[in-house]
C-alpha cells in the first residue's frame, strides 16, 4: 500500500487507471464469495481515495463510488457494513471543485432500504440500520454544501430521507414504551439506531433553508399520518420539538404554517386526531421565537378560531342525534373527545396570545368575539348550558400581559363582553369575570385574593402593584361608570351563588390594586356604598340569600380597601362595623352567609350594623381625596347594553320607555287638573291590571307589527314632539334689541325707527 499510494501521488494521471483495475478485481471477487479479497481491494481504494486530493480524483471517484454500489447491493450484511464505511470516508472529504454530473439517487435507496432492515438476528439489524442511517448522513453532508446538488432536497428524495429516521426513532419509541429493548438499550450514540438518526434529522433540518423547508416537513406529517402515530402524539410531539429547536428561528413560522395546512386536511377526521395536531401546534408555538409578527399570527388564531367553531358544531350536532342515535354511549364519547379537541385549541390560543404584541391581540380579541356570537347563534336554546360552553372555549386571555389596559380591552372588545355578561346564566357570568381576570391581573394577585373573606391583614398578602400609568387613568375616566355599572348589576342577579360573590369580590380587589388612583376610590366606596343601599331596601324583591352576600361582599371589600389605601381612620370604621356584625348579625358575613340560617329580615334601623357615608367621608376628609363627592348616591349609566342578551328586563325597559312616551304628549300636559282628576290618580284600584295590559299590548305590537308600520308610528310621534318643540322655541326665542331702533318691514321695504339712548335696556354688567 505504501509503493502503490507513493506511485498514485507521483503520477495522479495514472489514478483513474488504478481506480477501474481495483474495481474490477473487486467485482470478481464479490461474484466468486472471495471476501478476503473485497475487504483488501475496498481498503486499497479507502487509502488511495484519502491520500489523492487533485483534480485527477473526479474519474478514480467514479469508480470508487461503483464499487461501493456493489458492495450495497449485495446481500451480506458485512459487505454493506463494508461499503457504507467506505462512502463515510468519501463523504468527509471535501472536494475543491463540486461535480457536475454526479449524482447520488442509487444511495438514497439503497441507505433508505438499509434503514428499514428486517433481519431476523437483533444484532445484525441494528448493524444494518446504523450503516444505512450512517449513509444517509453522509448523503446529506456530501450535498448540502455542494451548490450544484440542491436536487437532495427534491420530494423524491426527501419522502425516502425523512420517514427512515422517523422510522427508526419511533422504533426506540416503541420498544422504550413496551419496556423490551435489549441490546439497544446499551448502545452508545454511535451504535444507536435511534440517538443516530435523530442527530441525522436535527442536522438536516439545521441545514434547510426557507425554501426547502415545506418538501423537509411535508413528509414529517404525511409519516405521522400514514403510521397513525396522531393518537396517541408522544412521538409526533417529540418530533416537531426537535423540528423547532433545529431549524433557524427565522423559520418558525413555515413550521407553524405546514401544521396549520395539515389541521386543515383533517378537518373531518376524529376528535383525538384533531386533538393530537392542535396540541403538536401547541408546541410549535410555545418554541417559537416569542413577538413574530405577520400574517402567520393571525392565522394561527383564525385557523383556531375555525376549528374550536367546527369542534362545538359536531359536538352540539351529536348532541341533536342523540335521542336517534343508536348508541347513547358512543354519542357521549364523541362529544367528550370533542371536549378533549376544544381544551387543547383553547390552551394554543392563550399560549399564542401570551407571545403576540398588543398591537396584533386588537385584532385578535374582535375576531374572537365575532366567532363568539356567530358561535352562540346557532346554538339551541334547549342544549342547556350552549352559550356557556360556547364562551368557555374562548377563555384565551391566560398568560396574556398588557402594559396598557386600553389595549387589552379595546371597546369592540369590552362592550360585547360586558353584555354577555348580563346573560341568565350564573355560569356564563363566572367565565366573564374569569376572562376580566386574565386581562386585569397583570402582576398575578389572583391566587392571593381567591374566595370571598375577611382579610384580617392586607399587608401579609404581599400583593404586588406598580403607580397607575396616565394611560390607565385615561381608561377609567372612559370605561370605569361601565365596569361599575356590570358588577352593580351583577351582584342583584337572582340565581347567584357562592362563586359569582367570590369573582365580584376578587373583580373590586383587582381593580383597586391595578386602577385605582384617588378619583377611582372615591367612586368604588360609592358603588360599595349603592350595592349596601339596594340590599337594604330590597325594592326589586331580592331574595335573602342575595341580599346578605351583598352585605358580605360589601363588608370583605371595604375591609380590603380601607387596608390598601392605609387610611387609619377608614380602617377603624370599618372594622368596628365588622366586629358588630360578628356579635349580633353574622350572617353579614362572608363567613357565615354561605353556611349559616339566614334570618327573614333585615334590622334597617340598627344603623350601626351598616356602613355610614357620613362617617366614611369624615374619614376620608383630607388631602388626596375628594370627600364631597360620597354624599352623592350612585347611579348606573342606562345603555342600550341590554339589547344584546336575553334579560327578561329588556321587554319591562322598551315597555317603560313606550309608556313614557305616550303619557307625555302635549294633549296630556294639556288637560285641565280638577278634582275629578285628583281622584282618579288617586285611585289606584284596577291599576296595576290596566298597566300589565298596557305592556302586554305593546309588547305584542312591536313583536307581531311589521318593521314599516312601527317605524311610521315612531317617526309620526317624533314628529310631533320636533313641531311642539318648535312653537315653545318660536315664543320664547325673541331677537335682541338693537341700539339703532326697531327694524320693521313693510310692503318690501326695511324700515328702522330710532330709539333714544336713555329708552335703551341694557344688561346689568354694561352699566356703570
Amino acid at each position: 500500500m505504501e509503493k502503490l499510494t507513493f506511485y498514485a501521488v507521483s503520477a495522479p494521471e495514472k489514478l483513474d487507471r488504478i481506480g477501474a483495475y481495483l474495481a474490477e478485481k473487486l467485482s470478481r471477487d464479490v461474484v466468486r464469495h472471495r471476501y478476503g479479497n473485497v475487504v483488501i481491494a475496498m481498503e486499497a481504494l479507502d487509502q488511495l481515495l484519502m491520500a489523492c486530493h487533485s483534480q485527477s480524483i473526479k474519474p478514480f471517484v467514479e469508480s470508487f463510488l461503483h464499487m461501493v454500489a456493489k458492495l450495497l447491493e449485495s446481500r451480506e450484511p458485512d459487505l454493506q457494513v463494508l461499503g457504507t464505511n467506505s462512502f463515510v470516508k468519501f463523504a468527509n472529504i471535501e472536494e475543491d471543485t463540486p461535480s457536475y454530473h454526479r449524482r447520488y439517487d442509487f444511495f438514497v435507496s439503497q441507505f433508505s432500504a438499509m434503514c428499514h432492515s428486517t433481519h431476523e438476528d437483533q444484532e445484525t439489524r441494528t448493524r444494518i440500520r446504523v450503516a444505512g442511517i450512517k449513509g444517509l448522513q453522509g448523503v446529506v453532508r456530501k450535498t448540502v454544501n455542494d451548490e450544484l446538488q440542491a436536487i437532495i432536497w427534491e420530494p423524491q428524495h426527501m419522502d425516502k430521507l425523512i420517514p427512515s429516521m422517523l422510522f427508526n426513532m419511533q422504533d426506540s419509541e416503541d420498544l422504550d414504551r413496551y419496556g423490551t429493548r435489549q441490546s439497544c438499550h446499551a448502545l452508545d450514540g454511535e451504535e444507536n439506531p435511534s440517538a443516530l438518526a435523530e442527530n441525522c434529522f436535527r442536522e438536516l433540518l439545521g441545514r434547510a433553508a426557507y425554501g426547502n423547508m415545506n418538501n423537509a416537513v411535508r413528509p414529517v406529517l404525511v409519516h405521522l399520518d400514514n403510521h397513525h402515530l396522531w393518537d396517541p402524539n408522544e412521538f409526533a410531539v417529540s418530533c416537531f420539538r426537535i423540528i423547532m429547536y433545529s431549524i433557524q428561528a427565522q423559520h418558525s413560522h413555515h413550521v407553524i404554517q405546514q401544521v396549520l395546512n395539515h389541521l386543515d386536511t383533517h378537518n373531518k377526521n376524529t376528535p383525538r386526531v384533531r386533538a393530537g395536531i392542535v396540541q403538536v401546534l401547541l408546541e410549535t408555538v410555545a418554541i417559537a421565537a416569542k413577538g413574530s409578527v405577520g400574517p402567520t399570527v393571525l392565522e394561527v388564531f383564525n385557523t383556531l378560531l375555525k376549528h374550536l367553531r367546527m369542534s362545538v358544531d359536531f359536538e352540539l350536532g351529536d348532541s341533536s342525534r342523540r335521542n336517534s342515535a343508536s348508541s347513547v354511549s358512543s354519542v357521549r364519547g364523541r362529544e367528550s373527545e370533542e371536549r378533549i379537541v376544544q381544551n387543547a385549541i383553547i390552551q394554543t390560543i392563550g399560549t399564542s396570545s401570551s407571545i403576540t404584541p398588543e398591537c396584533v391581540l386588537m385584532n385578535i380579541h374582535d375576531m374572537s368575539v365575532l366567532h363568539f356570537h356567530e358561535g352562540s347563534e346557532v346554538i339551541p336554546l334547549d342544549t342547556g348550558r350552549g352559550s356557556g360552553r360556547s364562551l368557555e372555549r374562548l377563555q384565551v386571555t391566560s398568560g396574556f400581559k398588557s402594559k396598557s389596559m386600553a389595549a387589552a380591552l379595546p371597546p369592540p372588545f369590552l362592550d360585547p363582553l360586558f353584555s354577555i355578561s348580563l346573560m341568565e346564566d350564573s355560569e356564563l357570568r363566572q367565565l366573564v369575570f374569569e376572562i376580566l381576570h386574565n386581562i386585569l391581573d397583570r402582576h398575578d394577585n389572583r391566587a392571593k385574593l381567591r374566595g370571598i373573606r375577611i382579610i384580617p391583614n392586607v399587608s401579609a398578602l404581599k400583593i404586588k402593584r406598580e403607580k397607575i400609568s396616565k394611560q390607565d387613568v385615561a381608561f377609567m375616566k372612559k370605561h370605569g361608570q361601565q365596569l361599575y355599572r356590570h358588577i352593580y348589576l351583577g351582584c342583584k342577579e337572582e340565581d347567584n351563588v357562592h362563586k359569582n360573590f367570590e369573582l365580584l369580590f376578587t373583580t373590586l380587589a383587582i381593580l383597586t390594586i391595578e386602577l385605582a388612583n384617588e378619583e377611582v376610590v372615591i367612586d368604588l366606596i360609592r358603588l360599595a356604598i349603592a350595592l349596601q343601599e339596594m340590599a337594604l331596601t330590597n325594592d326589586e324583591n331580592l331574595p335573602m340569600f342575595i341580599r346578605c352576600g351583598i352585605m358580605a361582599l360589601v363588608a370583605a371589600y371595604l375591609n380590603f380597601l380601607s387596608q390598601m389605601i392605609a387610611n387609619p381612620p377608614f380602617c377603624q370604621h370599618v372594622s368596628k362595623v365588622i366586629e358588630l356584625r360578628n356579635m349580633d348579625a353574622p350572617y353579614l358575613l362572608p363567613e357565615h352567609i354561605f353556611r349559616d340560617k339566614l334570618p327573614e329580615s333585615l334590622d334597617k334601623e340598627d344603623s350601626q350594623l351598616y356602613f355610614q357615608t357620613a362617617d366614611m367621608a369624615e374619614c376620608l376628609a383630607g388631602p388626596g381625596y375628594n370627600a364631597e363627592r360620597l354624599s352623592i348616591p350612585y347611579v348606573p349609566q342606562v345603555t342600550d347594553e341590554d339589547r344584546l342578551t336575553r334579560r327578561k328586563s329588556f321587554v319591562d325597559t322598551v315597555s317603560l320607555q313606550v309608556d313614557i312616551i305616550s303619557n307625555s304628549l302635549p294633549e296630556k300636559l294639556a288637560e285641565e287638573i280638577t278634582f275629578e282628576t285628583l281622584k282618579k290618580a288617586i285611585d289606584t284600584t284596577g291599576l296595576e291590571e290596566q298597566e300589565r295590559e298596557k305592556r302586554r299590548q305593546v309588547m305584542e305590537k312591536f313583536q307581531k307589527a311589521p318593521f314599516e308600520e312601527i317605524a311610521a308610528h315612531c317617526e309620526s310621534k317624533a314628529n310631533m314632539l320636533h313641531d311642539r318643540l318648535a312653537q315653545i322655541f318660536e315664543l320664547t326665542i325673541r331677537p335682541p334689541p338693537s341700539p339703532s331702533g326697531v327694524v320693521s318691514i313693510s310692503a318690501g321695504h326695511t324700515q328702522h325707527q330710532s330709539v333714544p339712548v336713555y329708552e335703551m335696556k341694557f344688561p346689568d354688567l354694561c352699566v356703570y
